[in-house]
């Protein structure tokens, strides 16, 4: 008699935690079905019973991966309250929620790298930027929130890749520069200024 099916009712979330963990661990190019199950402690058979192939799973995790990202910036943003609140909040999202963690950092390298080589992963990305940019317009115009996304990526890299960290000041001093100057360009285009 053979042995039962075990239900598993976790076992495509592991799949995909797993996915994102040896992703970290290894890089894109180093994850493979086999790993995977290994790495999740399901069986291989598992693996094509819930993702029809390695993109489909690549492309869950990174969804993964980058809903729980977005969900911080989202959570720091709604939580400002007015113009001196959301400057530190974005400087918050910069020292604090992005790349919380060294897996972070690694997981949005690989993530750039696999869109930049595969660009029918640029949907993810697209999608990402574009959910990090209405959080941003909570607070600032539109051109504004295009400004400080960048500066959020650019800063959040020299961050995490330096070997002597950033200064919190120095990022504050930033955010402000940019978001004083599209105030003083409404100022001045309304006839305020």
């Amino acid at each position: 008699m053979g042995r039962s099916r075990r239900f598993d009712p976790e076992r495509r979330s592991r799949i995909i935690d797993a996915t994102l963990g040896l992703i970290a661990a290894d890089g894109v190019a180093g994850v493979s079905h086999r790993k995977v199950a290994a790495h999740a402690d399901v069986p291989l058979g598992s693996m094509t019973y819930h993702f029809a192939n390695m993109d489909e799973l690549l492309r869950e995790a990174f969804e993964r991966f980058t809903r729980s990202v977005a969900a911080r910036f989202e959570r720091r943003l709604a939580a400002a309250h007015g113009f001196t609140e959301a400057v530190e909040a974005v400087v918050d999202i910069i020292h604090v929620d992005v790349f919380a963690t060294r897996e972070d950092l690694v997981l949005t390298q690989e993530f750039y790298a696999l869109t930049a080589r595969r660009p029918d992963f640029r949907d993810v990305l697209d999608e990402w930027m574009h959910n990090s940019r209405n959080e941003l317009q909570r607070h600032f115009d539109p051109v504004t929130a295009r400004q400080i996304d960048a500066l959020i990526e650019g800063l959040t890299m020299h961050r995490a890749l330096s070997g002597h960290g950033y200064d919190r000041a120095l990022t504050l001093d930033a955010v402000r520069r940019i978001a004083a100057g599209a105030t003083d360009a409404t100022n001045r285009t309304d006839g305020r200024g």
